[in-house]
């Protein structure tokens, strides 16, 4: 099939698939399998891409003209590429995921849940293989709209106050921020096209450049960089695997993503370098850091405590891009999927507990590892790749991010690294030694339903498999840094 096709096809599966699963809605078990076959057809379709574009020739759509010198149009890059690949890969074990889930805790409205959740990763994908501003754009305030529905899925006081903040939140930052640098973009160049080092460095003075990113940085709300961050934490009253969908597959990666997409194709890594205004985006980005970090210490809710965890290694990312180094573009692409692995398999090991135990505080699990020996062995695996600890894929991109910081002589960032990586194993590493190492209230329940048990040992192994073998991963992250190894 030709490339361009299955470009086009990897936005048209999962929305197509949105009829299809809203026809079965009467006959579960066939809907679930729509959406199960759609995720597998969508994986197929970005590793059958991946292969096509790997040394060859650049792969795009037709331009679908919008306005005058406006156009949609999606294209293959390395950095989408990685994105892409990791959001269809675990949108089949987060459909394997919430098939356990939705059924065991009889959730409400199932079909319109897999609707939302096929429209969200067509949205994803668009924002993945988005060729310019303009796409970008579009297909990020799709996925705002297409996940709102999640977010709000219990219809209940506290999930519609949590909508108001997630809507208020993202809508309000991109409609003011974000399309304001894309237009400005725009008229400064003529063009939003994503180029291999940037498209602003001939006609962007350094004033102008620092407010474009600063635009950007702030616009973009899914990146959750402080203070645009309050409606992760409020999104948890969702169900578990929209938490997984908004924390590992799709939003804020797509947030991060952007950030990291802006800074290397549009203002460019040497033109930011030379006017020398990255400081401050380390520094904003170092404060979230470590400012989530001790938040998250005070949780007792568990995905409460995932959650400010999210805000604070997905400014990991954006600390690295800040960092304008290739080494740091290398850590900061390979992060993204370390902590899809990594937080998705932490908040299906919490759903698993709400499952089988009820139990949502983490002054609850005391002896619970004794019961659920297979999902605490999985939030052990998660919480050590989000420490950074061999042999977990964190360690691979924390490692990257620290030479970055060492090479250019950031002892400031390198005492946040470290910093960090202790408040990481304080938040995280408790769950693990109170299920494991306390005694328990004698309660009699196994693990949760096999469905769940397979998927967050899926995603445990994929954290394993990561560090152990990166070559393809790596091979992408240093082509986005502008290296080809």
């Amino acid at each position: 099939m030709n490339p361009a096709t299955l470009l086009l096809l990897m936005v048209a599966i999962p929305g197509a698939s949105t009829i299809f699963i809203a026809l079965s809605g009467a006959h579960p078990n066939r809907r679930e399998a729509v959406t199960l076959i759609a995720a597998g057809l969508l994986f197929a379709t970005v590793a059958a891409l991946t292969l096509d574009s790997w040394g060859g020739d650049p792969i795009s759509t037709a331009p679908w003209p919008i306005l005058p010198g406006v156009e949609l149009r999606l294209a293959i890059e390395p950095l989408g590429l990685l994105f892409g690949a990791v959001a269809s890969l675990l949108w089949i074990v987060n459909s394997i995921y919430s098939i356990g889930y939705m059924r065991a805790n009889r959730e409400p409205r199932q079909t319109s849940f897999y609707v939302c959740f096929a429209a969200s990763l067509a949205a994803t994908m668009g924002i993945a293989f988005a060729a310019n501003l303009a796409t970008l754009f579009l297909f990020y305030e799709m996925l705002t709209l297409a996940t709102y529905p999640l977010v709000v899925h219990k219809h209940n006081a506290e999930a519609i106050r949590a909508g108001r903040i997630y809507l208020a939140m993202l809508l309000g930052s991109s409609l003011v921020l974000f399309l304001s640098a894309v237009v400005w973009v725009y008229l400064l160049t003529g063009t939003g096209d994503f180029v291999s080092g940037g498209i602003v460095a001939r006609v962007a003075d350094a004033p102008t450049t620092g407010v474009l990113l600063a635009l950007f940085v702030f616009g973009i709300g899914k990146a959750a960089v402080m203070p645009i961050h309050r409606w992760l934490p409020a999104a948890m009253v969702a169900p578990t695997p929209v938490s997984a969908l908004l924390h590992a597959v799709a939003v804020v990666k797509a947030g991060v993503f952007s950030v990291l997409k802006v800074v290397v194709y549009v203002l460019g890594v040497d033109h930011l370098a030379e006017v020398g205004i990255g400081s401050w985006l380390v520094a904003v980005a170092g404060f979230t850091v470590l400012a989530a970090s001790v938040i998250a210490l005070f949780q007792n809710n568990l995905k409460r405590r995932l959650a400010y965890s999210t805000v604070s290694q997905l400014s990991y990312v954006v600390l690295a891009a800040g960092l304008l180094a290739p080494l740091s573009t290398v850590g900061a692409a390979l992060h993204i999927a370390a902590h899809a692995f990594g937080k998705i398999t932490l908040f299906f090991a919490a759903g698993a507990i709400y499952t089988a135990a009820h139990k949502t505080e983490v002054s609850e699990l005391d002896g619970i590892g004794r019961r659920m020996p297979l999902t605490m062995a999985a939030f052990a695996v998660g919480a050590f790749s989000m420490i950074g600890l061999p042999p977990t894929a964190g360690f691979i991109s924390k490692w990257y991010i620290l030479a970055a910081a060492a090479e250019g002589g950031h002892s400031i960032v390198l005492a946040v690294l470290l910093l960090s990586t202790l408040l990481n194993a304080a938040y995280l590493l408790p769950p693990v030694y109170v299920a494991f190492f306390r005694e328990g209230s004698g309660e009699m329940h196994g693990e949760a339903p096999a469905p769940i048990v397979v998927a967050q040992g899926l995603t445990a192994i994929g954290c394993i498999a990561l560090f152990l073998f990166p070559a393809a991963a790596l091979d992408l992250a240093w082509r986005i840094a502008g290296v080809v190894p």
